[in-house]
């Protein structure tokens, strides 16, 4: 089911699938290894794509994904992995920035930077025109478009022309291997109206000024 999201009146969220429309990956053994672009379970219910795996502050092993995927207390399980069981739960959720923090179980989770063609070694944001941004998503994997930048001039959203489907939302938008925001909608039609991606340096500014789970987050 898709939800309407908050940020422009025209913007769908990219929204969740069925946690068993899609499995398409054997089931191994424990722990699971996640990174950002690595599909997961959302209470059992669907699902979303991981934004970014790493620490915080204070030493947790904490991510990211969309806030419409869920809301805190939700449950998480690796996609690729459910033999693993949860490993972790939904910290906080900010509908207005549309982003989460999960806290993972460090001994169930074997945190990777790169997950298929998409790898992360630094946070920045937002992608700016005529940058090339590429998506990681659970979906539709690895696709790339032109960033149009923050067109509204909001600071907390930007604009690329990047596929993404149900199943994408959390994906991690790249440009080259910095971590510029993660895929939270699209307008008008999927893979054909441009996509809408939260600004991770806002989203990252907005977790360290809250304070707690996700505060002082460095990637993996």
């Amino acid at each position: 089911m898709f939800r309407k999201l908050a940020v422009a009146a025209v913007a769908l969220a990219a929204g969740v699938v069925p946690a068993g429309a899609q499995t398409g990956i054997a089931h191994a053994s424990s722990p699971a290894v996640l990174g950002g672009g690595s599909g997961i379970v959302i209470g059992n219910q669907g699902v979303c794509t991981l934004t970014t795996i790493g620490h915080d502050a204070a030493g947790r092993l904490v991510g990211l994904t969309a806030g419409h995927c869920s809301q805190a207390g939700t449950s998480v399980v690796a996609e690729a992995n459910r033999d693993a069981g949860v490993v972790g739960t939904f910290a906080y959720t900010n509908a207005h920035m549309d982003y989460a923090v999960i806290e993972f179980d460090p001994d169930s989770v074997i945190p990777v930077n790169r997950v298929g063609n998409t790898t992360i070694t630094e946070l920045g944001g937002p992608a700016q025109f005529p940058d090339i941004a590429c998506k990681q998503g659970y979906t539709t994997g690895q696709t790339c478009g032109l960033a149009y930048g923050d067109v509204f001039q909001s600071n907390n959203w930007a604009w690329t022309q990047i596929c993404v489907l149900p199943g994408d939302s959390g994906g991690p938008i790249m440009v080259g291997t910095t971590l510029v925001g993660m895929v939270n909608g699209y307008l008008y039609v999927p893979c054909l109206g441009p996509q809408l991606g939260g600004n991770m340096a806002a989203i990252i500014d907005d977790i360290d000024t809250r304070g707690g789970v996700g505060a002082g987050y460095d990637p993996i």
